[in-house]
Order: C-alpha cells, then structure tokens, then sequence
C-alpha cells in the first residue's frame, strides 16, 4: 500500500478524515504519520480543535496497525477499545501525528494471539507534532477480531 492509496482509503471509508483534510506523509511497516492542517480543524481560540487532535491520533494508530494486519495477510476487523490523550500544548498550525508500537515486540506476541484465539489487542502510541515540538500523546489499546 502507498501513501496516496492509504489517504484514499480513509477517506472513502472514514469520511471525517476528508473533511479534516488529512494526508498522508509517511507509511513504514514501524510507524504511520497523519498531517492536517488547521483551517478545517480550527476552534474559538484560533488553535486546533481537541476532538481533532484526538481524531488526527486515532486515525494515525489505526492506519498503522490496519496496514501492518494487510501487510500480514489477516482478514479482520479493527476496532479502539480505550484510549487516553494528553494534550501538552495549544496548536496553532498544521500538525502531525505519528503512531509507533512502543515495544516491537509486542507485535509477534499479538499475531500469535490472534492466530490462536482469533482476536488479540495491542496498544499504539501516537505523537502529535506542530513543527518539531510535540503538543501532545495518545495512547490507545486496540482489538483485532477474525472476520
């Protein structure tokens, strides 16, 4: 999967990201970086709007664990079971999230618990950047369930 495909493909099947003109700037087996931009994401205070934020985060780990679930060759479906966000600084720009897992190893023990159960969860970490200073983290737990 490219970048343009990945990009179109959320916003054929998650309209908000569209409407939050999301693209995509880097897709690698080990990590996912979303951008948007602040006009279409903007609140009363000129900043980016927190639901967007959080928005911009999920979109990102989703699309990270989604892509690596292709790349594997598994049919199923993903679904965020909880998440927290912490948001450390206003944005006032065009910003970025990338989603990472933060121990690699965590992804062999999650395929092998989906291939033995038919569903397994992992937790995605992603940061959200305006320029080079981050403004904020999400962590989200996600479940894979066999279609």
């Amino acid at each position: 999967m490219t970048p343009e495909q990945l990009q179109q493909y959320l916003y054929q099947h998650i309209p908000l990201s569209a409407a939050m003109q999301v693209s995509v700037t880097t897709l690698a087996d080990d990590h996912v970086t979303l951008q948007a931009p602040l006009t279409p994401n903007i609140n009363y205070h000129e900043t980016v709007f927190g639901g967007s934020a959080s928005t911009l985060a999920i979109l990102s780990a989703w699309s990270l664990l989604n892509t690596r679930l292709h790349n594997a060759g598994l049919d199923c479906t993903l679904v965020i079971q909880r998440n927290s966000m912490e948001y450390e600084k206003p944005i006032k720009g065009e910003f970025t999230a990338t989603a990472y897992i933060p121990i690699t190893e965590n992804w062999e023990k999650f395929l092998r618990a989906f291939a033995r159960m038919g569903k397994a969860r992992i937790t995605v970490v992603s940061t959200l950047r305006l320029e080079t200073d981050r403004v904020g983290l999400f962590q989200g737990e996600f479940v894979a369930l066999q279609r």
